[in-house]
């Protein structure tokens, strides 16, 4: 347990932060499963994607443009924030 704690865990940061970052990146933009499963309580709850559906939907294309810009922007943000944080760890050297 003491050679996971000290050797795995550490040479595993990178690969969790990474997973961390783009498993979060990837359900900004999940459709399906958020309207199979989850839904859209009209008032109370609302995720990106649906928003952006429904202003499709009623062919406001301006603020679905402006959303689907931002879940972008946000993306890259994160996928930049990721290269540069595994940048900055080394890997940890026990030779």
């Amino acid at each position: 347990m003491d050679r996971f704690f000290n050797i795995v865990l550490p040479l595993s940061r990178r690969g969790f932060l990474t997973a961390g970052v783009l498993s979060f990146a990837h359900s900004l933009g999940e459709f399906g499963i958020i309207i199979m499963i989850g839904g859209n309580i009209p008032g109370q709850t609302q995720v990106a994607s649906i928003a952006i559906y429904n202003h499709v939907e009623s062919m406001n294309y301006d603020a679905a443009h402006t959303l689907a810009a931002i879940l972008v922007s946000l993306s890259f943000v994160l996928l930049l924030a990721t290269y540069t944080m595994n940048k900055k760890f080394k890997p940890v050297s026990f030779i």
